[in-house]
């Protein structure tokens, strides 16, 4: 059925990085159950490989075995790969989707140069930003015109979708990458891009696992020694690891405000160049239209060859100042000044502005937390989120939805859920980004989050939006949820102690914008005020 899922324990070697496959693990759970599959080690479960890579391959000649038995068994129902059917082009183990969709080609080059750009995604919500930002270049410059093509992590399991992914890196002049934080995915990545990386004229690769940070090329600066080598960029994220833990992205916003320090240390050159990686990670992580635009606008003229070499004697275009959000905030759709950095002006406006107009009770209202991810405000991909909060707020609930620019989460929640006396202000917590609360997809660390939410002491849910499959692959799907996204979504969240995982919004999959799934937004925030009225 659709709601159900199955559990998938994981395993991370922290010494060593190592991943437990999510497929491997799933079809081992599948095929011959969880107590033969792990065995247990003190107080966590460590996998047997042994007993996994055996019910892997039992697990792949039940796939191999096509039309020898008709009949629909349980086990056929949650085995059959619901890509197989007809759902458009592509397909995979994981999404039926495919790069067409994300391709733009320009409609009159008009004498231009042509830049070529390819771009590997975790999520879809870039996907509207990139087309408009390619559009709006090839409508209205006169320097260059702009083909793109961008590929969804996921769609790269797929063998025809990964030989087309490496025609299309062959043929660019840029590769942009952010999130890859999936082991044999960032292998493949590195695979197809690593052999044309000289012949690219930039790569930009956004946090992401170091394998894949390594291919990091623009001008003169690299990256492929981050975390190894004595540049001021490595040290410099080093010691933020050790002063406070900070996750590679929140280094990076970091480092971002202390820029100037570090470019003294960088020859003339090389401090150009890296000032144009960082200002393109702010471009990026901005994700509207306009600071996308920026971006592609300032590596064209900057690295680009064709294009470079037809700017010669003209002035360059003047890139705008990326527009960014604060790194940590409250949100609310129709707040006057968008984000507040401190939840006493937040509840100001809110208790004393809005609510009476929306006929809530601030004094006995429950109030529900929200944890967002802040890429889906930037590029403005944020209707489930709206969906939801519309669905509290009729409800008669407060609702306080925080954000944070990096990957941990537990920042925000010690800082914006509390009052000034230090009491907690939520009485249920749903954490929207379907994640980890500390590490997101990456590298977690549930010890920290499980403290932070022991402190809090409230209910704490955490839904699941379709991330690596689109609503209508979800709906036509016997599987339900894919193995990865169990491990990801349900799993790990439920180590950090969250609470019925409801699937609340689906990826359209034409332009890859979120869609809330009105029921099941319904029942999440039926369930979200059950439990805040439980206190």
């Amino acid at each position: 059925r659709k709601g159900a899922h199955i559990f998938v324990f994981t395993a991370i070697n922290n010494r060593t990085n190592t991943m437990v496959s999510f497929k491997v693990a799933a079809a081992a759970l599948l095929t011959m159950g969880v107590a033969t599959a792990w065995q247990t080690s003190g107080p966590s479960f460590v996998p047997s490989t042994k007993n996994i890579q055996k019910s892997a391959l039992s697990t792949a000649a039940l796939y191999q075995s096509q039309g020898a038995t008709q009949k629909r068994s349980s086990l056929s129902m949650v085995v059959k790969d619901p890509t197989s059917s007809p759902m458009g082009g592509g397909g995979g183990m994981f999404t039926a989707t495919n790069a067409e969709s994300r391709r733009v080609i320009p409609e009159d080059v008009r004498g231009r140069p042509v830049m070529k750009i390819v771009y590997v995604v975790l999520e879809s919500q870039y996907q509207s930003s990139m087309t408009a930002a390619v559009k709006r270049i090839n409508a209205g410059s006169d320097n260059m015109a702009v083909e793109c093509v961008g590929y969804l992590l996921e769609e790269l399991r797929n063998d025809d979708a990964l030989a087309q992914f490496k025609k299309d890196v062959e043929e660019a002049n840029v590769f942009i990458g952010s999130l890859i934080f999936v082991q044999e995915l960032a292998e493949k990545v590195v695979e197809v891009v690593q052999p044309m990386r000289d012949n690219l004229d930039a790569v930009l690769v956004f946090p992401s696992m170091p394998e894949v940070m390594r291919l990091n090329k623009v001008g003169k600066f690299t990256m492929k020694n981050l975390g190894q080598s004595k540049s001021v960029v490595a040290d410099f994220m080093k010691k933020k690891k050790a002063d406070d833990g900070s996750s590679f992205e929140e280094g990076m916003l970091k480092l971002l405000r202390t820029l100037p320090k570090v470019l003294k240390f960088l020859p003339s050159d090389k401090a150009a160049d890296a000032r144009t990686f960082m200002m393109s990670f702010q471009y990026w992580l901005g994700g509207s239209p306009e600071n996308l635009e920026s971006l592609m606008l300032m590596v064209g003229q900057d690295y680009v060859g064709p294009v470079k070499a037809s700017m010669e004697g003209k002035e360059k275009v003047v890139a705008e100042e990326p527009v960014l959000l604060p790194d940590k905030a409250i949100w609310h759709p129709v707040a006057p000044s968008i984000v507040f950095e401190n939840n006493q002006k937040y509840f100001e406006w809110y208790n004393n502005e809005f609510c009476p107009d929306a006929g809530i009770d601030p004094k006995t209202a429950p109030t529900i937390g929200l944890v967002l991810q802040k890429s889906h405000i930037n590029t403005k991909d944020d209707t489930h989120y709206v969906s939801l909060i519309s669905e509290l707020e009729s409800r008669g609930a407060r609702v306080v939805s925080i954000y944070s620019g990096g990957l941990d989460f537990s920042g925000p929640v010690e800082e914006y859920f509390y009052d000034a006396n230090g009491k907690a202000i939520v009485d249920t917590v749903i954490n929207l980004t379907g994640f980890a609360l500390v590490g997101g997809p990456a590298s977690q660390d549930h010890a920290k989050a499980a403290k932070v939410l022991k402190k809090l002491n409230r209910p704490y849910m955490c839904a699941v939006p379709l991330v690596f499959q689109s609503f209508e692959e979800w709906q036509a799907s016997e599987l339900g949820l894919h193995p990865i996204q169990v491990a990801l979504q349900v799993s790990l969240p439920e180590i950090d102690g969250a609470i019925e995982p409801i699937i609340y919004a689906g990826r359209e999959g034409a332009t890859g914008r979120s869609v809330p799934l009105a029921d099941r937004v319904n029942l999440l925030a039926d369930r979200a005020m059950k439990w805040a009225t439980l206190r």
